[in-house]
């Protein structure tokens, strides 16, 4: 049983805390049973698996106060791994592309509505949020395993391409025959470099005047670009 919190294990789980590290590492961090589950289920194994003495969950045992002082849920942790990471490719569609998308909550909850209702490829553009930031993986709810996601510049993802945009765009019918569908950060929207890369704008009209925008990851669930794929 592990006792000591420099226990190597236990010194890589806090390192992977940071981005730096993981990108380094190749390797991410989750906690709790329902995500180690969810990775076993979708065909990946933990490099490393820590849970708490007397769980029965297997694994590496540790003093469970021990364990809980590595967590960032606290006492209740019972299970901690560390994985390794998987990218995707770009080239396929239907795509959802994002840029600066700085938030890891909304990065995690798009990478699950993508695996849930996109069956596509999730590309990551400059300035987003680490889809394996502790925040990412728990709002992903464990399709970060499932999902794989890409990193590249939005001239690497398939054409034709749509940009939501907040006003002066065409309607949600444009969408149709769209390979990619590209999302910027909420407040500054899509650079105009993106722009300049895709065929149509659309806007998804809103029923309250009072409301500017949506959130990032609600559009995301609404506006599903309409490629060959989906033919």
């Amino acid at each position: 049983m592990i006792e000591s919190p420099q226990n190597e294990k236990l010194k890589l789980v806090r390192k992977l805390r940071e981005r730096k590290h993981r990108e380094r590492e190749g390797a991410f961090v989750t906690e709790g049973e329902d995500l180690v589950e969810a990775g076993i289920a979708a065909g990946v194994e933990p490099g490393t698996l820590l849970t708490a003495a007397g769980s029965g969950l297997g694994g590496d045992e540790v003093e469970p106060e021990l364990l809980a002082g590595f967590s960032t849920l606290g006492s209740s942790t019972r299970a901690i791994a560390v994985w390794p990471q998987r990218w995707g490719k770009p080239g396929s569609s239907p795509c959802l592309y994002l840029h600066g998308v700085g938030d890891p909550g909304n990065v995690g909850a798009i990478v699950r509505t993508v695996h849930a209702l996109l069956d596509g490829t999730l590309v990551l553009g400059p300035g987003c949020a680490d889809p394996f930031s502790p925040k990412a993986v728990r709002a992903s709810m464990g399709s970060i395993f499932g999902q794989p996601v890409a990193r590249a510049e939005v001239g690497e993802t398939p054409g034709p391409r749509a940009a939501l945009v907040a006003h002066g765009g065409e309607g949600p019918a444009a969408l149709a025959g769209a390979a990619t569908l590209c999302l910027g950060a909420e407040r500054e929207g899509l650079p105009d470099q993106v722009l300049a890369e895709c065929e149509t704008r659309v806007t998804i009209p809103l029923r309250c005047g009072g409301a500017e925008s949506l959130n990032v990851a609600a559009v995301a669930a609404i506006a599903r670009p309409e490629g060959p794929s989906n033919a």
